[in-house]
């Protein structure tokens, strides 16, 4: 079976944990860059990628990988990729996105109308023909620079993987789910301890911690755009990967998963995509504030996504915010707390420093990851390192 170099785009500063499921997944890792890794697979791993993988943004093949600091030297190169193997006569193809980094081709829009037209005369001469009516499935391209460097691609997701399918409404400012995946999997929490996301809008966090302790893969109930691509990945494939995560499946274990939003009507939006997500027999939501939150089970993890201020316009009511939550949280002994957020008083109002802090882009906010970690329970194991 034909083999690819296959890219997965993911949030700057979780690199790590990605690699650690690709890892996980059975592959071996070839390439890590700032928000991307690469492996080696064939078509079987791009279908296993989309279906099992939480943390990555999109799957792609890698069609050419090259230097131009010229426009002449970028078409040229793009034309002597094989797009003939993975683009029928009829396949409808445009390149959606083209960024640029570092380097000395700059424009998206030019970027695009210059690999287009490469692709198109690549193409021209390998099917003899002047005019593509591009009448077929879709073979979205997206193009990175880097340093001068272009990496030329097929999109076989689609619509990104942090679309899982469970969530049609969020509340404010929500997280997305390949980001709150990958800051769960930034904790040592296992499906046998509390946890809690008393800010957990609607429950992005929840539903993904719900969705590991059951073993639900994130792509098991969406569709991607490669799956029309029958020329160069059979069908059988999707089937055989969609099979395998059904068995993985456990919706019958006792987890104690709680969410909790000051705003009714934002629960019942969580509840409504835990249902979706299959989980709602799982997780418990309830309306109540961070200020007043409390628990009675020891060794518990809170991961939130507090208010930040920019979004949701309570910049002055933060300090209360962040103080009301570090109070309670003080008097939970034995728990750990986890908190994404660009407010840079988070530490003086929650009333403690925090243990470790790691810095991750949310969008295009530069947030930080407190971790004000407590004790471990007796007999436990330490969790993986992704530093």
């Amino acid at each position: 079976m034909k083999r690819f170099q296959i890219i997965l785009p993911c949030h700057f500063g979780l690199e790590a944990v990605l690699k650690r499921e690709v890892y996980d997944l059975g592959y071996d890792i070839d390439r890590v860059e700032d928000g991307r890794v690469s492996f080696t697979g064939d078509a079987d791993a791009v279908c296993r990628a989309n279906i099992f993988l939480r943390t990555a943004e999109r799957v792609l093949i890698c069609v050419g990988r090259f230097r131009a600091v010229t426009y002449d030297e970028l078409f040229e190169n793009v034309k002597a990729c094989p797009w003939e193997e993975f683009i029928p006569e009829d396949g409808r193809f445009w390149v959606t996105k083209a960024s640029s980094v570092n380097s000395r081709l700059f424009s998206p829009s030019d970027i695009q109308s210059i690999v287009k037209k490469a692709m198109v005369e690549r193409m021209k001469s390998c099917y003899h023909v002047s005019w593509f009516e591009e009448s077929g499935d879709d073979y979205p391209v997206r193009v990175f620079l880097n340093k001068d460097e272009v990496t030329v691609c097929l999109d076989t997701s689609g619509e990104s993987l942090h679309k899982r399918g469970y969530r049609t409404k969020a509340g404010k400012a929500p997280i997305s789910e390949t980001l709150a995946a990958a800051l769960i999997m930034l904790t040592p929490w296992k499906k046998d301890r509390i946890l809690v996301d008393p800010f957990c809008g609607s429950g992005t966090f929840v539903i993904e911690a719900a969705m590991m302790a059951a073993g639900i893969a994130p792509g098991a109930n969406r569709g991607f755009t490669a799956e029309h691509w029958t020329n160069f990945i059979d069908r059988q494939l999707w089937y055989n990967a969609v099979n395998e995560a059904q068995e993985t499946v456990n919706t019958n274990i006792s987890v104690s998963i709680e969410g909790y939003d000051m705003d009714a009507e934002v629960i019942r939006l969580a509840k409504e995509n835990a249902r979706r997500a299959g989980v709602a027999g799982m997780v418990h939501f309830g309306v109540g504030k961070a200020e007043d939150f409390t628990h009675e089970g020891e060794y518990g993890f809170i991961i939130t996504n507090p208010p930040y201020g920019e979004r949701l316009e309570e910049k002055e009511r933060l300090p209360e915010i962040y103080g009301g939550f570090g109070r309670q949280f003080a008097k939970l002994a034995t728990w750990s707390a986890y908190l994404i957020t660009s407010y840079e008083d988070t530490e003086r109002n929650v009333g403690r420093r925090a243990d470790k802090n790691r810095k991750i882009y949310n969008g295009m906010i530069k947030t930080f990851y407190y971790q004000f970690l407590g004790p471990k329970p007796k007999g436990s194991y330490g969790k993986r390192d992704y530093n």
